[in-house]
């Protein structure tokens, strides 16, 4: 399990999970993926607690803010990226179409962020490293994994984020038993960062981005998400040729998926 040093720009570094109640997460979270727990305190701004696997950083949890409440903000994971400026990034943003929520800001002396609303209303936040790279494991059982856009356009997404983010686009065939269509790669300098699937335009969900965390087996991890109260959108699926997956919700309504996938080469 090699530890990550630095993350190259473009890279999903840090999922956050922003609830409504943080004692029920951390229980959750922690029976599921045996991640272990560690309170920072903030003030006035209550409890920042950082989820750990091996005693490495891999995920953090906050309780959801009196005004994201006000504005009917769900329990949901966000998706951080890597860029080389924050302020930068921000006002690209804007140019291209999307909306800046907040900030630009610095978060103490880890890093500087922004959260960011791309044309089509999928929020991410983007994050300028500091002394914080993010997390510190990667694709590896109890850790980030896999960071999906669910679209409604996926043809202004792919005019969007490459502008901003400086990534290439790979669309392939979907297999026939996945439902056919499409699929998009996104690639950054080193590899793969993340993906997108097309959504109905007559979907209720918004578009949204999606964060997968590895398991060694994610038909024992899916039922035990349903047994500690999660709720299952997606059952464990095959990818043909890539492993196989399941789309869950924590019992406070945050949506997240399991994925496993198969040995490379």
């Amino acid at each position: 399990m090699p530890t990550v040093t630095a993350h190259a720009v473009g890279t999903f570094n840090w999922p956050e999970l922003a609830t409504s109640d943080p004692v029920a997460a951390k229980k959750f979270y922690g029976s599921l993926f045996g991640w272990q727990i560690e309170d920072q305190d903030m003030g006035p701004n209550g409890t920042y607690t950082i989820f750990k696997h091996k005693g490495l950083d891999v995920a953090a949890c906050y309780q959801l803010m009196p005004d994201m409440v006000k504005l009917g903000v769900p329990p949901n994971w966000a998706a951080y990226v890597t860029v080389e400026n924050a302020d930068a990034s921000a006002e690209k943003s804007k140019a291209l179409g999307g909306q800046v929520v907040m900030g630009p800001f610095d978060v103490k002396d880890y890093g500087r962020m922004a959260v960011i609303s791309d044309p089509q209303g999928a929020t991410f936040c983007v994050w300028e490293p500091r002394k914080h790279i993010g997390v510190l494991i990667l694709n590896e059982p109890g850790s980030l994994a896999w960071t999906q856009l669910n679209a409604k356009d996926p043809e202004s997404a792919k005019k969007f984020y490459p502008a901003l983010l400086g990534w290439k686009v790979q669309d392939d065939a979907m297999p026939a038993a996945m439902g056919g269509g499409s699929y998009t790669t996104w690639l950054k300098a080193d590899g793969p960062a993340g993906g997108m699937m097309g959504m109905p335009k007559e979907a209720p969900a918004p578009s949204h981005w999606l964060s997968y965390f590895a398991v060694a087996n994610v038909d024992e991890s899916a039922a035990k998400a349903a047994s500690l109260g999660g709720l299952t959108y997606v059952p464990p699926t095959d990818i043909p040729g890539m492993g196989r997956f399941a789309v869950l919700a924590d019992p406070q309504g945050a949506a997240f998926a399991l994925v496993a996938f198969l040995p490379r080469g």
